[in-house]
């Protein structure tokens, strides 16, 4: 079935993409893979080339294509090219990072930190996880009291994508003890005293993406560093959650995809009893049905990448495609590893890499459980 999603700019765009992961990326995955970071060249690499911040407007360096299916073109290239981590580095810094310092930001904030931030020169993270607050994000306990004309930040932050890295942390901290109107967001620049980076986490996957432990010890954070309003913290973090949980349900499909693709590639060619295991009746039927999930959740999120184009895409929506995609990505993704065997097993294949890498899909951006609470709540079971 012709897929009838992208146009001709997007086309263009993605032959763009293409070239960058295959000839920028893709020939030192494995060694940024083992180094757990990839290096910030980069980034300044892919900003030369317009493939940061293009939902920036033009007067501050963007292209100004607040167009979701360019987001997600990118992901899918770097997924067809085994390179997934560095992919999701760049969805944090485009997808996630983008709404926050373009919408809520000052004429001041705009000219400070949008040219360096889609010239790659400056890497943004978000900050909301800590080691007590993951999924209730209401339990934020990093605080910031008033000083006149900053806050003092004390606390610590947890699983921080980008934050070995990032030059510029949106940090949501508690400005009052109100579970949801005392959360703020703040830019946390790198070199203020006492903000500090723990080590670079030891993941299961992704590997290749700098995940940090950040800390807060007495920084004195301008209060021209504020997104938007101090005490609007959660509403803005809830408002972006549904774009959040697209990027995931598009990396979940793209992963998928890429799994059925080597995996037909592989049982073509892998021999068992004299013959292709492709020819066996148990690999026809489980790639079958692999085929299947992975063109049904195509058309459903490609619809609703759409609806979030259209400013129609509700949170429950958005929890109802992040728990199919992470879900159906997990089933596939263990199906096709199967049909490896042994081979299955050993990082050096690429579905070793994809499996390890997908177990995170239904934990980060919201649990399973959670998207599934989201989701009862919108059926209004318990009534009025």
């Amino acid at each position: 079935m012709e897929r009838g999603h992208y146009n001709d700019d997007h086309r263009a765009f993605a032959v763009l993409a293409r070239d960058f992961v295959r000839t920028e990326v893709a020939p030192h995955y494995l060694e940024w893979e083992a180094e757990g970071i990839v290096p910030r060249s980069v980034f300044a690499r892919a900003g030369q080339l317009g493939l940061l911040g293009f939902a920036v407007p033009p007067d501050y360096g963007g292209l100004g294509a607040k167009d979701f299916r360019y987001n997600q073109i990118l992901i899918e290239e770097f997924m067809a090219a085994d390179c997934g981590g560095v992919g999701l580095n760049f969805a944090l810094h485009n997808d996630i990072c983008t709404p926050y310092l373009v919408d809520l930001s000052t004429e001041e904030q705009r000219q400070r930190w949008l040219p360096g931030f889609v010239a790659g020169n400056l890497i943004a993270a978000v900050a909301m996880t800590e080691p007590g607050a993951g999924s209730d994000v209401a339990g934020i306990r990093t605080s910031a009291v008033d000083g006149g004309d900053h806050f003092v930040v004390n606390g610590a932050k947890t699983f921080i994508t980008n934050g070995i890295n990032a030059d510029l942390v949106i940090a949501a901290v508690r400005t009052s003890p109100e579970r949801h109107r005392g959360i703020t967001l703040m830019v946390i620049e790198q070199g203020l005293a006492g903000f500090g980076r723990g080590r670079n986490l030891d993941k299961l996957g992704l590997r290749s993406q700098d995940t940090a432990e950040l800390s807060f010890e007495d920084v004195r954070v301008p209060k021209a560093n504020v997104l938007g309003e101090v005490g609007r913290g959660f509403e803005y973090l809830m408002r972006n959650l549904a774009q959040e949980r697209m990027q995931i349900s598009v990396a979940c499909l793209a992963r998928a995809r890429a799994a059925l693709q080597t995996t037909v590639e592989y049982v073509r060619e892998r021999k068992a009893f004299g013959q292709p295991i492709g020819a066996f009746q148990n690999t026809k039927f489980t790639l079958a049905d692999v085929a299947t999930e992975v063109s049904v959740a195509e058309a459903f999120i490609d619809t609703y990448v759409r609806e979030l184009n259209a400013g129609r895409l509700t949170p429950a929506d958005a929890a109802k495609a992040k728990l199919w995609a992470s879900e159906m990505e997990f089933r596939c993704i263990d199906k096709c590893q199967q049909l490896f065997g042994g081979y299955g097993y050993m990082r050096e294949y690429p579905i070793a890499r994809a499996a390890a890498d997908a177990r995170i899909t239904r934990v980060y951006g919201g649990t399973s459980e959670i998207m599934r609470e989201i989701i009862g709540r919108d059926l209004r079971l318990a009534g009025r």
